[in-house]
């Protein structure tokens, strides 16, 4: 028996988020193979330092039915005519639409350093940010897939991923829909005109549960030439690892 369609704000405490210090001397292309210096080890320390001191987590995941998430995936029309997504939530088990912040004051803390011509420690402190956000999204993302399997809706074949708006061809504009949905201003979250989100240090999409296999697809679409990361490689490997 399907479990009852949930909503639930997740209470996140600064203690659950594990940062991956070689995540964030990756994104701002610091070297990896070899021994940092004592200046930027220094500049992390304190980013974590004021990470910890300056950062709100919180959460907001809610279930959605598959015709309920094509309305909000369709968005404004602008999403590119063929995508991954199109065609991994259709053979879904389950989705659920997220949003996770770590809040305004650290967004403001990262604007002040770098108005004070700290940049070095803005730079830092924008990086260990970004990692936080998506440490936080991977406990919402974990705490959904908990919930499912105390109802034993999960199984040793079972794939959970997450999507963006703004990534694999789902439009920017995508926010639209989504936040009308799911009210992510509960927790804080409010959407600019733009399409970005306040504040600035977070993340919204969808969590798609189902066979590992609907998630594992060719990165061969006509946008996949301009992506410069294809983060979404390691993310499909991760899932087939024993």
């Amino acid at each position: 028996m399907k479990m009852k369609i949930i909503r639930e704000i997740v209470e996140i405490r600064i203690s659950d988020i594990k940062l991956e210090k070689a995540n964030v001397f990756k994104n701002q292309d610091i070297p990896l193979n070899r021994e940092h210096s004592l200046k930027v080890e220094t500049l992390f320390t304190e980013a974590m330092e004021l990470f910890i001191e300056f950062s709100h987590p919180k959460g907001l995941v809610s279930e959605i039915p598959i015709p309920e998430f094509e309305v909000v995936y369709f968005g404004e029309g602008l999403n590119e005519k063929k995508t991954p997504l199109d065609e991994i939530f259709k053979k879904a088990d389950y989705l659920a639409l997220f949003a996770v912040t770590i809040g305004e004051k650290l967004s403001q803390k990262i604007g002040e350093l770098f108005e004070l011509d700290e940049f070095a420690l803005g730079s830092m402190l924008d990086a260990v940010a970004s990692e936080g956000t998506e440490k936080v999204a991977d406990i919402v993302e974990n705490r959904f897939s908990e919930l499912l399997a105390k109802s034993d809706e999960i199984t040793s074949s079972t794939g959970i991923l997450r999507y963006c708006p703004g990534y694999c061809g789902w439009h920017m504009s995508g926010q639209k829909k989504l936040f009308e949905f799911l009210h992510p201003e509960d927790i804080g979250v409010t959407l600019l005109d733009s399409y970005l989100m306040k504040p600035l240090k977070s993340i919204s999409g969808v969590i798609v549960i189902g066979e590992k296999e609907i998630h594992n697809f060719i990165d061969s679409y006509a946008f996949c030439s301009q992506c410069k990361t294809h983060f979404c490689r390691d993310r499909i490997s991760e899932l087939f690892r024993e």
